[in-house]
């Protein structure tokens, strides 16, 4: 299981002092979290794509990670959010391939849609189709990836005669793609279709509705036949604040929580602590709540948490960098260990994932031969040619 941090680069005036980082330093501060990320131990640095104020989160990410990477040996770089639907996935396909050879494999994406209105116009995108822009622009951006010389027509980008994404990915294995949602179903459908990862950011949600979400998801993996449902990939928001003492943590975390970008001035903390995942307490218990999303999750495969938002000075950043890394972490490894049965899959990785595609192991998208939607497609094709028989005999 992985662990790590995610940013939505917010620049966000602290609240206890009036004062505002500059871009600039925002910027400066977020490489910092991401090396001081490796050097705690964490696995996963994810960064969110936006296009819009009061967020410096990189307009197009790769320009971040590629430089993290330049300045890390291990870290996993993410994508907190791709957004599928107003990036042009020609765009996608050509940046992260080019992301993936400079870190030697260490670049995974989480696709979304975006929920920032304004911004779909700018990209000459309709909000109202979200979904069908990310069901195609995927479905492209997958082709892209494996076929050379490919000719393809859409309803929402220019046809593409013989193209080729160079560079190609590294090893032949493009990076590993969750899928991020937080309300829609058919995302989780999505994700499971072609055997990838689903991402549920749950930091705004009640547990109930996270819980349908990825169970519904297993489900149709299952279904597609790329595993059983306990073997889906799943990966799990989460929000923390902590002080060894939790009155303290509580405390100092108010008026940030109270002001912050998007949520603030609205629930209590108290509400929104009991409402959804958000953690502000003690590293214990922080520990406690995040294994007990197992109970409603299942064995899943990566935690990301949100630590750096709303004004926080970047020295308190650095503490709870600290308190993860020491004191949070590594029994969060420990304890969901204990359990885990051999049969549920690590995080994938680059190396894994060349491994399966060397094997002959890839997913198959819809399922193959010997999954139930396989079996569901014949069942379909013979009824419907059953049918155009009868009407022939009927006309006749």
């Amino acid at each position: 299981m992985e662990f790590g941090i995610f940013t939505i680069g917010d620049v966000t005036t602290d609240p206890t002092d009036g004062t505002t980082v500059s871009e600039n330093q925002r910027i400066k501060n977020t490489v910092e979290i991401a090396k001081k990320a490796e050097e705690v131990g964490l696995d996963v640095f994810a960064t969110g794509q936006h296009h819009n104020p009061p967020f410096v989160a990189p307009a197009n990410p790769p320009i971040l990670l590629a430089n993290i990477a330049a300045q890390t040996e291990k870290l996993e770089l993410s994508t907190a959010t791709t957004l599928i639907t107003t990036t042009d996935p020609v765009r996608i396909a050509e940046d992260y391939s080019y992301a993936q050879h400079l870190s030697d494999g260490r670049i995974s994406l989480i696709m979304g849609r975006g929920n920032t209105g304004p911004v779909y116009p700018w990209f000459g995108k309709d909000i109202r189709a979200g979904i069908p822009l990310a069901v195609e622009n995927y479905n492209l951006l997958y082709r892209l990836w494996r076929e050379k010389n490919l000719d393809w027509e859409g309803k929402f980008r220019t046809p593409l005669g013989g193209f080729t994404v160079t560079p190609t990915p590294l090893d032949e294995v493009p990076p590993f793609v969750w899928h991020g949602s937080i309300r829609s179903p058919e995302i989780a459908e999505q994700a499971a279709y072609y055997g990838d990862g689903f991402f549920h950011n749950n930091i705004f949600w009640p547990t109930s509705h996270t819980a349908r979400m990825v169970q519904l998801y297993r489900q149709r993996y299952e279904y597609y036949g790329h595993g059983t449902a306990s073997q889906a990939i799943v990966g799990l928001g989460g929000q923390v604040f902590m002080r060894k003492n939790s009155q303290d943590a509580v405390r100092e975390f108010r008026p940030y929580f109270d002001n912050a970008p998007v949520y603030g001035h609205g629930p209590s903390l108290e509400d929104f602590s009991t409402q959804t995942p958000l953690t502000v307490g003690s590293p214990q218990q922080v520990i406690e709540r995040t294994l007990s999303f197992r109970e409603w999750a299942g064995d899943y495969q990566r935690q990301l948490f949100l630590i750096d938002h709303a004004g926080l000075p970047q020295k308190t950043v650095l503490e709870q960098l600290d308190l993860l890394g020491e004191e949070v972490i590594p029994v969060l490894r420990e304890e969901f260990a204990k359990g885990r049965p051999a049969d549920v899959p690590d995080a994938p990785t680059h190396e894994s994932l060349v491994i399966r595609h060397r094997e002959g192991r890839d997913p198959i998208p819809g399922g193959g031969e010997g999954s139930r939607a396989f079996e569901d497609r014949q069942a379909r094709a013979a009824e419907a040619a059953q049918n155009a028989t009868q009407e022939g005999a009927n006309r006749s």
